[in-house]
């Protein structure tokens, strides 16, 4: 079992999935804290229906990126966690965040990446005309959404699709992946291995092996 932080910024619904996962059993994970960097989050509440402790570090109140980061990780350090999700924490973090957990930080993003990166993804997908996107969960690394990816979750793009039912049909999917993951890595089945001089790590999720197969 794999001790989670969870950071969240807003409504907490891929949170909620999480929290979903655990009490049925389909995930094998204790979320150890819930943070956010905004007081009064709707994720909080989900966190502490939950029994969930929670923090909140309000990054308006340091000097800096790198200042706001150590704090994070003072935080997580002192709740035990060993591997974390961004689940909708609309922050950018540091190599002082990496450095703490190295290889352990995952996000999920609402596009195929390498594809539309960054800020409203579903609205760059439509504008380009797409006919598939979906959702990716990865690493983090120093990059905007660069770091290696784990898996992916593919949603067809409709001719009558807004950015809301986009939005909310890449939601969907995202509810059902991100824990699946979390699940593979609680399993040792998520194998990262430090690129060469340098170069980007690489993920190898290892197949489920049956006694006797």
């Amino acid at each position: 079992m794999i001790k989670l932080a969870v950071l969240v910024s807003g409504g907490g619904t891929n949170l909620q999935a999480i929290l979903d996962a655990v009490d049925c059993g389909a995930l094998e994970a204790e979320v150890v804290v819930v943070l956010s960097n905004k007081p009064g989050a709707l994720a909080l509440d989900r966190a502490a229906r939950h029994g969930v402790p929670t923090h909140v570090i309000d990054h308006r109140g340091f000097p800096s990126r790198e200042a706001f980061d150590q704090a994070m990780v003072d935080v997580l350090r002192a709740r035990g966690a060993e591997w974390v999700v961004l689940a909708g924490f609309m922050r950018i973090i540091t190599p002082v965040f990496l450095d703490a957990f190295p290889s352990r930080v995952v996000n999920v993003h609402p596009a195929l990446l390498p594809a539309f990166p960054g800020a409203h993804a579903q609205a760059q997908a439509l504008a380009y005309g797409v006919r598939f996107t979906g959702c990716t969960v990865h690493l983090v690394d120093a990059g905007t959404d660069t770091g290696p990816i784990i898996a992916q979750a593919v949603v067809p793009v409709r001719e009558d699709d807004t950015v809301e039912s986009l939005t909310a049909r890449i939601l969907t999917e995202e509810h059902a992946l991100l824990p699946a993951v979390l699940q593979w890595i609680s399993e040792g089945r998520v194998v990262v291995r430090p690129g060469a001089g340098g170069a980007r790590a690489e993920v190898r999720v290892l197949p489920v092996c049956y006694p006797g197969a």
